[in-house]
């Protein structure tokens, strides 16, 4: 016989025990063809309005994909050559040597690989077909994806498994290449102590925890926060790593001892499964630590990618709130942009030609907006009636009543906006053509009269401070200051004004270094990108939690494989089929169960103290975290209900 022959029969013959494996290759294949099909499909590159960052993002990703895939193959082999070392004994005793062996194991990948290819190209395609119209619907396009398999992604696929291939056969010689041969036939023999944890280190486990928990809970605007930064993240840090490490370790170990040895420990069958468990803490600690934090990191990437998707949407016309404004022009600049609107298809709802005041702040500029980085240095002056007249436009009103040296500063951005109460006005002083004027803020706004200054290919450049002042004031410091005028335009649909806005560009710029200012420039930027994003961190999560799936599935994979022959014995002494139902139940729930917890604990606080509280005006966003944990969840259920079926098959196979 062949070794070609012999690993034909070994695949045969061994059906189920390589069908685990089968399934994690064509999982592995489905991703990467998906992804990679979608960086070739010409339907959803014609969409886009910024292929260069689409075509970067999306390399940077596929290489986190690669990295992802091989991690979930090798984990998936290193698990099936585990389970396999009693046979490559026999093979060794029947004298094959390690590189036969090694070369028979290339003969299964390749095999198992051209089966994983075919099926998973034809499934990937489908899929990347329903993720291009995912990622449309996301970015708010209307283009049809087309059912498409692109000759690029085939060959890199095709190219990485093979690659794989040889990546495995390697890992493969090396696990038989360093085992003694009665190794081999005893390797699933081998059996760790109960564990006794500490009472003292148990607490200090949740010591370090509750530590971790209370300093996020504080807010960022805490004082541990704003003067002990660095100390405060070092400690959350600790906190949060090495609690959950001595958690499981130590803590899990103690309460199962304490459940062991107490009074009630024969009620039920809980001496079953506690017993169990206590033989498992060491080899369970990393496992369950890392499965925690990465739990976290992937709800917190989630839920922050989201809250950005949708932040987005609204965050552009809170930035650039009107459609198209710039400062005023010569007679002849102006009919030139005039008439380029008529003729774009793009007409106009309404023109305004707004007046302001130059000025230039002598109180910091810190004091009226946040990050005065971003901002001119010179500021703005803006009565109290035009501004009202040009919010009467908007959707989103929300007009001023002053009175006297009354102001309001709009500091569109601000983390902290601010009503002042009467006696608590903040002063501010400005300096005019001849002397200065002060005010009292009564109010810091977070909303932009004019917005950010943009740019057709910067996108957002910088922008101006803004004081809104009454219009008795107005008139009486208008002789005294320069003055700057603005033409400001609502535009009918306006997302799509691009080549409008590079032509009037052009026309502003060619008068000179001037204020200019069009929603469409960072619309589609914006969107595009945050909407990119949410489609790449949910797909990176995707892999991520089949990573995470098979960490736990091949583990307890292998706890049953080697526990058979005690089940058999309970079988033996009397113990039902049912009992031993609800003894796994409740041992992989011990398992499954701190991990989920602790996990959506740590990333809801984050979530909760470090990106909610900043955007609080936003609607829904508490709905979407909350909903993706719900899903992540529900997934994590799925895998409980999969892990415990899988467990009671396999023990109740003859050890």
């Amino acid at each position: 016989m062949t070794l070609l022959e012999l690993t034909y029969r070994n695949v045969k013959r061994n059906f189920r025990l390589y069908s685990i494996y089968l399934m994690s290759m064509m999982i592995g294949v489905v991703i990467q063809f998906t992804f990679t099909a979608l960086m070739y499909n010409g339907d959803v590159m014609d969409a886009l309005r910024n292929r260069n960052n689409f075509q970067t993002g999306v390399a940077i990703a596929s290489g986190v994909v690669f990295l992802f895939i091989i991690f979930f193959i090798l984990y998936a082999n290193s698990f099936f050559m585990r389970q396999r070392k009693q046979e490559f004994g026999m093979y060794l005793l029947y004298g094959l040597n390690e590189r036969q062996i090694t070369l028979m194991v290339l003969y299964e990948s390749l095999m198992i690989s051209g089966v994983a290819l075919i099926a998973g190209f034809l499934l990937g395609g489908l899929l990347s077909k329903l993720f291009g119209m995912v990622l449309m619907n996301l970015m708010q396009y209307d283009q049809v994806i087309s059912l498409s398999f692109p000759i690029e992604a085939i060959v890199s696929t095709a190219a990485l498994f093979v690659l794989l291939s040889i990546i495995i056969s390697v890992q493969s010689y090396f696990s038989v290449n360093r085992l003694q041969l009665t190794e081999l036939f005893h390797a699933k023999q081998k059996s760790e102590t109960a564990f006794r944890g500490s009472a003292s280190l148990a607490i200090l486990s949740l010591l370090l925890i509750g530590l971790a928990f209370f300093l996020i809970g504080s807010g960022k605007s805490s004082v541990f926060w704003q003067d002990y930064a660095m100390i405060s993240l070092v400690v959350v840090t600790v906190g949060i790593i090495g609690g959950t490490y001595l958690f499981f370790r130590q803590f899990t170990g103690w309460l199962l001892g304490v459940m062991s040895r107490s009074k009630r420990s024969q009620e039920g069958n809980r001496v079953l499964w506690a017993s169990s468990l206590r033989f498992q803490v060491r080899g369970n600690t990393l496992n369950l630590t890392f499965i925690s934090l990465f739990s976290t990191l992937i709800m917190l990437l989630l839920c922050f990618v989201a809250v950005n998707y949708k932040v987005q949407f609204e965050a552009v016309g809170r930035n650039l709130p009107n459609d198209l404004a710039f400062q005023t022009l010569s007679v002849d600049a102006n009919n030139r942009i005039d008439e380029l609107i008529r003729s774009s298809g793009h007409e106009a709802r309404y023109h305004l030609t707004q007046e302001t005041l130059v000025v230039d702040p002598v109180t910091p500029m810190s004091e009226a907006v946040d990050n005065p980085e971003y901002y001119e240095e010179k500021m703005l002056l803006v009565s109290e009636q035009t501004y009202n007249d040009l919010i009467g436009r908007r959707e989103n009103k929300q007009s001023i009543s002053l009175a006297g040296d009354q102001a309001v500063t709009l500091a569109q951005g601000s983390d902290f906006p601010k009503m002042f109460a009467p006696g608590e006005e903040r002063p501010f002083t400005v300096r005019l053509n001849q002397g200065e004027a002060s005010f009292k803020l009564i109010e810091k706004k977070d909303y932009a009269y004019i917005g950010w200054e943009s740019d057709p290919v910067k996108s957002m450049v910088k922008k101006t401070a803004v004081l809104v002042i009454s219009d008795e004031a107005y008139a009486k410091l208008r002789p005294q200051a320069s003055t700057r005028s603005f033409e400001i335009y609502g535009l009918k649909d306006a997302k799509s004004a691009e080549d409008l806005s590079a032509q009037a560009h052009e026309i502003v710029k060619g008068e000179g270094d001037l204020y200019y200012s069009s929603f469409a420039d960072v619309y589609s930027k914006q969107i595009e990108g945050s909407s990119l994003l949410l489609f790449v961190s949910g797909f990176l999560a995707l892999i991520a939690i089949f990573a995470l799936a098979s960490v736990i599935y091949f583990k307890q994979l292998r706890e049953a494989t080697e526990e058979r022959r005690q089940y058999d014995i309970l079988r033996k002494i009397g113990v039902e089929n049912g009992e031993i139902k609800s003894v796994i139940r409740k041992k992989l729930l011990f398992v499954f169960a701190p991990p989920l917890v602790l996990g959506v604990l740590f990333s809801w606080f984050i979530i909760k103290y470090y990106i909610l509280d900043s955007v609080q005006d936003f609607s829904g966003l508490t709905s979407a975290v909350w909903g993706i944990m719900g899903v992540y969840t529900l997934i994590y259920l799925v895998l409980y209900l999969s892990s415990t079926n899988v467990y009671y098959r396999i023990v109740q196979e003859r050890a």
